[in-house]
């Protein structure tokens, strides 16, 4: 937890704990059951909306034996189908849309590295939705008008960068849109502008946490107060190496571009306990990820999501492939939570039999001393057995009896911990890629 002092006319606003009720907009205003009321009027149009406009809804719906006017109760969205990356892919590029292009005012994509990538669009009224759950999040994290927020995402197609970009001048902030990539540039912009909130990748943190130490500036003495990180899974073990290190409330935001992009979901700054869904916007559901059944509260399983006011692209029931759980709300009463997202369906490894999960082994990594933060796993295959090997830097300074110790613990807390023997090397300090982005943590050098 950051410990720097805020306020006054050096430091610029006072980061802000709970939020003054008179900065809550009228979504945070409703009460729960106001909130489902809304829920289900807003899904029924979205539901219509989808129908009508869009072909391969049309077709999903009619082979599921379900109409927009079968949908009585929020419950009643288990009887309709699930949409999949495969179905963006399938229509590329714009036949998920379902407004007419004229009306369509932004496009957004994802990277495509696995294939065609999926096309998003936006329309006017999108744009400012967004925006405003943006705004929102940044309020949740700490956020005021006046401070300054350096944004690390990238821009372009990626939603991450506009999408923090427009949500933090919404929230009445000073955007520095510095986007990814050069390094060495962004710690002296940090250091120059003074900027209180930083929104990027938790990987990119690290990656500029050792510029600050390489360029000799102790990281904890920056104006920066919050971090606001997302794009990608990350742990309490990194959050904790962070905010050690730098001296800063590190909070979670999430999104993905099929849903909107950012701001989907945002941890508050006052609890860390997990991530608020704006369901007055998103509406939540866990699903058994093999038998496709809606799970209950508080069960693990895979997070799926329904647009309830999207105009260009309204999504139906989509399947995030992230693994979470709902909780009832605490800071927001009214918006359930989900739990820190730390794995997806898509990333486990399946070793000789054993689920694995990056995440499990990056918790492993943080706790072990002598070892910094920057791994990467390989698969390989020796004879005809899968096998692991996980690279990891060592601390500046660490000798080779500290390595060698370090190597040794991982070996064994990935033993116990996870139930699987791998090997693990410790390399120099800075030989690893860095991120600047979204993190690849593992290379598949197997050919089968």
């Amino acid at each position: 937890m950051s410990t720097k002092p805020t306020g006054g006319a050096a430091s610029g606003p006072r980061l802000g704990g709970p939020l003054p009720g008179d900065l809550l907009d009228d979504g945070e205003r409703l009460s729960r059951g106001q909130l489902r009321e809304l829920q289900l009027d807003r899904l029924r149009a979205t539901l219509r909306h989808a129908y009508d406009n869009v072909e391969l809804y049309r077709k999903k719906f009619d082979e599921a034996g379900v109409s927009p006017d079968d949908c009585r109760s929020l419950e009643d969205l288990a009887r309709f189908p699930f949409t999949t990356k495969a179905d963006l892919r399938d229509t590329y590029p714009f036949g998920m849309f379902a407004v007419p292009m004229a009306d369509v005012r932004r496009v957004h994509a994802s990277s495509g590295t696995t294939g065609r990538p999926t096309v998003v669009g936006y329309t006017e009224n999108d744009l400012s939705m967004w925006a405003d759950v943006v705004a929102r999040s940044i309020r949740a994290a700490g956020g005021r008008p006046g401070h300054k927020v350096h944004i690390s995402y990238g821009y372009g197609l990626f939603t991450g960068g506009l999408g923090a970009h427009y949500g933090a001048e919404r929230a009445g902030c000073t955007v520095i849109p510095a986007s990814g990539g050069m390094t060495a540039r962004q710690v002296q912009i940090i250091q120059d502008f003074r900027p209180e909130i930083i929104m990027v990748t938790p990987s990119y943190m690290l990656t500029l946490l050792d510029e600050f130490e390489r360029q000799g500036i102790d990281p904890r003495s920056t104006s920066l107060e919050v971090g606001i990180f997302g794009a990608e899974p990350w742990t309490e073990e990194m959050r904790r190496e962070i905010e050690s290190r730098m001296d800063i409330h590190a909070v979670d935001i999430y999104g993905l571009s099929e849903v909107i992009g950012p701001g989907v979901a945002q941890e508050c700054v006052d609890t860390k306990d997990g991530l608020h869904v704006w369901e007055d916007h998103f509406y939540p559901e866990v699903v058994d990820p093999l038998t496709d059944s809606v799970l209950a509260e508080g069960e693990e399983g895979e997070a799926v999501f329904t647009s309830l006011t999207k105009e260009a692209l309204p999504i139906i029931r989509y399947r995030t492939r992230d693994l979470t759980r709902l909780l009832p709300g605490t800071a927001r009463p009214a918006f359930r939570r989900i739990q820190k997202i730390t794995g997806r369906c898509d990333d486990m490894i399946i070793l000789r039999g054993v689920n694995v999960f990056p995440s499990q082994i990056e918790e492993i990594v943080l706790r072990t001393p002598g070892v910094a933060p920057h791994f990467q796993i390989q698969l390989a295959l020796r004879g005809r057995m899968d096998h692991m090997t996980v690279l990891v830097e060592a601390r500046p300074g660490a000798g080779p009896e500290q390595r060698e110790t370090a190597a040794a613990a991982i070996v064994r807390g990935v033993k116990d911990g996870v139930g699987v023997s791998v090997e693990v090397t410790v390399v120099d300090p800075e030989t690893l890629e860095r991120s600047l982005g979204k993190l690849r943590r593992v290379r598949d050098l197997r050919s089968r």
